[in-house]
């Protein structure tokens, strides 16, 4: 008997697959809400890049006034495959309350947004595409044998801004976190140097020099990332696909739910990206 939308729960029909897929996973990510995101149904996404701007000069009044060029270039950002498999009874895929589907969804959507993760902050073996980990030519700011101070966070944001670039987010692992957020205003103070975020919204968020820090297991430890959302790309291919197979677990009554999308970095401006490290 073919699979048919009658004999499917509806929450597993494809025009769900962003409620359940593509929307899960940008929530839980941390790599897509500290970059900017983008979605195309190219096999190609192309990054333009002003390497140098058109040059001004000082011109004498009725003088010819010098014409100059933008120099451009561009960054290419390719696809890969990320998947994610679930197995569900058959009584829960032909359960139609919301309960039911937001529970397969967030499955799905946790670990890929694990493994996607994993691959942006890290350097993660082929098919899957470079991270920061593999990015040549990033900034670094070298903390010393351990964090002590904000100083070389201020440094990475001066670091940044020198070639043009704001700092929009600090990326960094939970053991380091912990270790910033213990960090005294002065010997026998128990005030902080980290900055509460003053939003009611998000009462754990933390900031360094205005800056939101977020936390990701994927960080190696020690490192922490400063990172320009505008020169940093999370690109989406528009063909994520949602899969319900039932003849694979025939006998045990099981239903085989995969998920998979295709997913790209693309690092516009490596110098803007500072690298802080502990020795």
């Amino acid at each position: 008997m073919a699979l048919t939308t009658a004999s499917v729960n509806e929450a597993f029909l494809p025009e769900e697959i962003g409620r359940l897929v593509v929307q899960p996973v940008l929530a839980e990510s941390v790599a897509t809400r500290v970059a900017t995101v983008e979605h195309t149904s190219a096999h190609v996404f192309h990054l333009p890049t002003v390497t140098a701007d058109p040059a001004a000069a000082w011109v004498a009044e009725g003088a010819e006034i010098p014409p100059s060029d933008a120099v451009f270039a561009e960054t290419a950002v390719t696809f890969s495959k990320l998947a994610g498999l679930t197995i569900i009874s058959r009584e829960l895929a032909e359960d139609s309350s919301p309960a039911a589907a937001k529970v397969v969804g967030d499955g799905i959507a946790r670990d890929i947004a694990r493994k996607l993760d994993q691959a942006f902050f890290g350097s993660v073996a082929a098919p899957a595409p470079d991270g920061l980990e593999d990015l040549v030519g990033v900034g670094t700011v070298a903390a010393g044998a351990s964090y002590t101070n904000l100083d070389p966070f201020l440094t990475a944001v001066a670091n940044a801004e020198t070639v043009g670039a704001p700092v929009s987010a600090f990326v960094t692992s939970p053991a380091t976190a912990l270790t910033l957020a213990k960090i005294r205003t002065g010997t026998g103070s128990n005030q902080t140097l980290l900055q509460a975020g003053g939003d009611p919204t998000k009462p754990t968020q933390r900031l360094i020099a205005g800056v939101p820090v977020y936390v990701s297991p994927a960080v190696t430890a020690g490192v922490v990332w400063a990172i320009p959302a505008d020169r940093v790309f999370v690109v989406l291919r528009a063909d994520t696909r949602l899969e319900v197979d039932r003849s694979v677990y025939f006998t045990s009554d099981r239903v085989a739910v995969k998920a998979s999308m295709r997913v790209g970095f693309g690092f516009a401006h490596a110098a803007a990206v500072i690298k802080i490290s502990t020795t």
